[in-house]
């Protein structure tokens, strides 16, 4: 049966009346959130905390766009739908405008919903964009686009190169034959696709401001082949034009676009090494050819400056690697986590990658251990740490060499190690140019952390309760203008009560003009906000933000780690939070706050904002007069305020509670009635104390869990001595690759040579080695020994033979002189 006219009637007024981009308020206009985003002040606002706070302009989610997806490789390609915003009978076209400059062209589907491309970026982040649906003479709206490392997107939204170990290695001795590739025909809406080969290059002077990076399209694969999902080819050496080009990716769109069509919906594979387009010169001889290559990589390398100065050194150990989070993070071609497949580091079960660039050159440093914990250079086996003229995960500003994310590594420390080390048996360059760092100047980072109701443990090992209800600082340190402040709330009971302690519900944290990042506990949902907005990380677990990165360890943690190598380290303890923060020994006597004065010295932690310092045996009621002391400003708090609960409690009233009276320490005794209590936490005080506080046996579990966990982390950061890198003799090898203090290396010499010095030597606690490495020389057989032996006896007595005739001559020369 077919609908009644009426019914169609009513549908078309229906969509012609449906809210949607229709005429606007002029930009700026009051009671408009027409290029007003971020604005909260006016009649209404375009805020991100509006929303909580009912107090957002009606056209709000029309002007301010959310979208979804959120994010994609920073490659582009990627179709995005703006969310909210319906647009029936478009008339002019859809441009969406990426940091005020690049652009792409939109589209409305058949629902009304408009389509935005993202761009071919050099760079990650969080990338604003506007967007005009009057074909481009006005862009009232804006949005936020996350571009992301090409690794740290989902193999679904990637074309696959089956076998890319082959694509690679094509040409090589043995590696001919068909390549194929495939990718997921559904995210591509076309019949027919073009799949073509694009490469990347760096030109001009190195580290000159003519120095410049540039993706350009190379020729096709093929044209207008069904969107089967797979394409299968026998490669053919690329003109001599296309040689010099040596990393490239695949990227496959729609064949309604020309070929080399820029910033259209596409699907890109990983960049890789183009061995299979290279020249006939390559595939005649492929070891002569990549010889030379490393040769002349060799060349350019000493021409350049010298980056290996000012890049960190490797921690010691594995324990140390793992717990110093805000300056070291896991590499993923080589996890632990996930099974070590460490294919690069054969040898090594994790390695680490330090988190920022170096300041000057945007280098990196790397870091393998082995499964006993040792560092492993590669001045002992192949298999170890390389440091990297680019940083694998590029620095900012990013766009321009050495800094482009991932590119920019590929150029100068990837394709190198293929040309020197896998096409060529010419390793020892390489390494000789990327030298393992030893851990001689490694220092860790130090340490302080608050749990529980709530505990804290300082830098320098004081520990003391304070649960005032408030906002406090936990830290703050010139050097950086590191900031980093706590809200305090009392926990309410499933009864409705509310407890006699409190707990860290929301933590912040800025340093200089960097981005805020706040992580809080809105009931049983673990938040993070950016600039006071919600994140999502349904997409992403790994965001590059304005002078931090941001990592979500799993559903209950947070990881920050600062352009200083400060980090902290968030985890939902329910009902509370618990923190850890980590600085770098540059920090020592620049710091204030709860979590104390790091300088070495425990006695002057307790110190009030005007100075004056409180002694450590301070029983917890004048510590609680500490805490109150450093109760956040309202000028300068850090953290949201987007309920009226917030507001109302503590945006609008003092920062620290002084009605509220919590339970202290002194005050308690432990319930004898309550064996369970002693059983749980046995001598800790912590744990012993938040179950007397709360009542619940749960909270003193994660105290007690929290505090452990401290624990361990600072035996892990424990200072260690290296004695550094111990040569093993020439003509001659060793046994042994640690160099930490109490470590013994043993010498032996190679067949035909023996040995002179010593058979071992120590790493002493002081730092040196107990003895040198000894030498290893030519060894002589015993027929040559004894024939210099007796020969030498023989000289002897021809010798002795002599003087003794000479004697007797001599003797009878003056017998004969003394006759008449």
């Amino acid at each position: 049966m077919k609908p009644p006219v009426l019914f169609w009637a009513l549908l078309l007024l229906l969509l012609a009346t449906a809210p949607g981009p229709g005429p606007r308020p002029a930009a700026g206009a009051p009671g408009s959130c027409s290029q007003r985003c971020g604005d909260r002040d006016g009649s209404c606002s375009c805020h991100p905390t509006c929303s909580g706070l009912s107090s957002c302009c009606s056209d709000f989610r029309d002007f301010c766009l959310e979208i979804s997806p959120y994010s994609g490789s920073m490659m582009g390609g990627k179709d995005f739908v703006v969310q909210h915003l319906n647009w029936f009978s478009p008339t002019e076209g859809v441009i969406c405008r990426f940091k005020e400059s690049i652009q792409t062209l939109g589209h409305v589907d058949s629902f009304g919903r408009v389509h935005c491309v993202s761009p071919l970026l050099y760079e990650t982040g969080r990338i604003p964009f506007t967007l005009s649906l009057d074909n481009g003479r006005s862009f009232p709206r804006s949005g936020t686009w996350l571009a992301v490392h090409p690794n740290k997107v989902s193999e679904t939204e990637k074309s696959e190169l089956v076998n890319e170990t082959r694509w690679q290695y094509y040409g090589t001795a043995g590696i001919t034959g068909n390549l194929t590739v495939t990718w997921e025909p559904s995210a591509l809406s076309t019949q027919s696709v073009i799949i073509e080969l694009w490469g990347y290059e760096e030109t001009g002077t190195p580290y000159s401001d003519k120095w410049a990076a540039k993706w350009s399209y190379l020729y096709p694969l093929a044209t207008n082949i069904p969107n089967s999902g797979s394409f299968t080819f026998t490669p053919k050496p690329a003109p001599q034009n296309y040689q010099r080009w040596e990393v490239g990716a695949l990227r496959i769109i729609s064949s309604r676009y020309y070929a080399g069509e820029k910033d259209v919906h596409a699907l890109w594979s990983n960049e890789h090494a183009l061995a299979w387009h290279l020249g006939e010169d390559f595939q005649a001889d492929p070891e002569a050819w990549a010889r030379a290559q490393c040769l002349a990589w060799e060349d350019l390398e000493d021409q350049l400056p010298n980056f290996l100065e000012e890049v960190p050194d490797c921690p010691c150990t594995l324990a140390q690697a793992r717990a110093d989070s805000g300056r070291f993070h896991t590499d993923y071609g080589c996890d632990i986590e996930h099974g070590s497949v460490c294919t690069y580091h054969p040898g090594a079960v994790h390695c680490v990658r330090s988190v920022q660039a170096s300041p000057r050159y945007a280098s990196g440093q790397q870091c393998c251990y082995t499964a006993a914990g040792t560092l492993l250079l590669t001045a002992d086996s192949t298999g170890g740490s390389t440091p990297d003229r680019g940083h694998d995960w590029g620095a900012p500003p990013f766009r321009t060499p050495p800094r482009v994310p991932g590119l920019s590594h590929w150029l100068y420390d990837v394709v190198s190690f293929y040309h020197c080390c896998l096409w060529a048996p010419e390793c020892s360059r390489y390494m000789r140019r990327r030298p393992s760092s030893d851990c001689q100047s490694y220092r860790p980072s130090r340490l302080a952390s608050t749990f529980g109701d709530p505990h804290f443990v300082t830098f320098d090992g004081a520990n003391f309760t304070f649960n005032g209800r408030g906002e406090y600082v936990l830290l703050e340190a010139t050097l950086t203008n590191l900031r980093v402040h706590g809200r305090a709330q009392t926990r309410t009971t499933s009864e409705g009560a509310q407890d006699q302690g409190t707990g860290l519900m929301a933590v912040a944290v800025q340093e200089g003009n960097s981005d805020v990042v706040e992580v809080r506990l809105d009931g049983e949902v673990l938040q993070v906000l950016l600039n006071q907005e919600v994140l999502n990380f349904t997409e992403q677990s790994w965001m590059d933000l304005k002078g931090m990165f941001l990592s979500i360890a799993a559903q209950d943690g947070v990881s920050i780690m600062l352009s200083s190598g400060a980090g902290l380290e968030v985890l939902a303890q329910r009902p509370f939070l618990s923190v850890t923060v980590l600085l770098p020994e540059k920090f020592l006597t620049h710091t204030q706050g709860l979590l104390g004065t790091l300088n070495d010295d425990p006695t002057d932690d307790f110190t009030l904002r005007n100075g004056r310092v409180l002694p450590p045996e301070s029983t917890s009621r004048e510590l609680f007069r500490f805490g109150a002391d450093w109760a956040v400003e309202n000028a300068s708090s850090l953290l949201t305020y987007d309920s009226w609960f917030l507001v109302n409690n503590f945006l609008y009233q003092s920062k620290h509670d002084y009605t509220f009276q919590p339970l202290f320490a002194e005050e308690t005794t432990p319930n004898p009635n309550q064996p369970e209590v002693a059983e749980l936490c046995g001598d800790n005080h912590f744990c012993t104390f938040d179950v007397m506080a709360t009542g619940s046996l749960s909270v003193g579990n994660g105290t007690l869990m929290a505090h452990q966990r401290h624990q361990h982390r600072m035996q892990s950061l424990r200072p260690v001595t290296s004695c550094g890198w111990l040569a093993p003799p020439l003509n001659g090898h060793k046994e042994g690759i640690s160099y930490l203090a109490g470590s013994t290396v043993h010498f032996h010499c190679d067949g035909g040579y023996n040995l002179f010095g010593a058979e071992a030597s120590t790493c002493q606690a002081d730092g040196t080695w107990s003895r040198p490495s000894p030498m290893c020389q030519p060894a002589r057989s015993h027929a040559v020994l004894l024939s210099i032996i007796f020969g030498g006896l023989a000289v002897v007595a021809l010798v002795a033979l002599v003087y003794v005739l000479l004697r007797r001559r001599k003797g009878n020369m003056a017998s004969w002189g003394s006759q008449p």
